[in-house]
């Protein structure tokens, strides 16, 4: 007996909608150019600037990664809180969950696993 094949994603399909998805994100949550480039896993600044105009064709593993945490932390919040303007305000709020820093503080660390972090207390507040 074969299994079946999970068919084929088009990488570049998937890199165009990641990206898009991670810029829309960043302007809901006000990020500045030098923090998104954080979020992304510092990116050069040349290809920074090309994934915003839309200009991507693949992106690396670590950043399709970054992306993923970032979008699920996105929708956690969009479920935790009824308004729009209160969950994309919650990243940049200090917490004494976090030591006194904001989610947004912990992210900018720069390691993927500080977006995991973010994403794991999420889901955890979520129940």
């Amino acid at each position: 007996m074969q299994l079946a094949q999970a068919p084929q994603l088009d990488s570049k399909k998937v890199a165009k909608v990641a990206i898009k998805m991670f810029f829309n994100i960043g302007q809901q949550w006000s990020l500045t150019s030098e923090q998104m480039l954080i979020l992304l896993g510092e990116p050069s600044t040349s290809l920074f600037y090309k994934w915003k105009r839309g200009e991507v064709s693949s992106l690396p593993k670590d950043t399709l990664e970054r992306v993923s945490y970032l979008s699920g932390v996105y929708k956690a919040l969009h479920i935790i809180f009824e308004e729009q303007n209160q969950a994309n305000s919650w990243i940049k709020r200090p917490s004494t969950d976090f030591n006194g820093k904001s989610a947004l503080d912990v992210m900018l660390g720069g390691n993927v696993v500080d977006l995991a972090a973010i994403r794991k207390y999420l889901d955890s507040q979520r129940g």
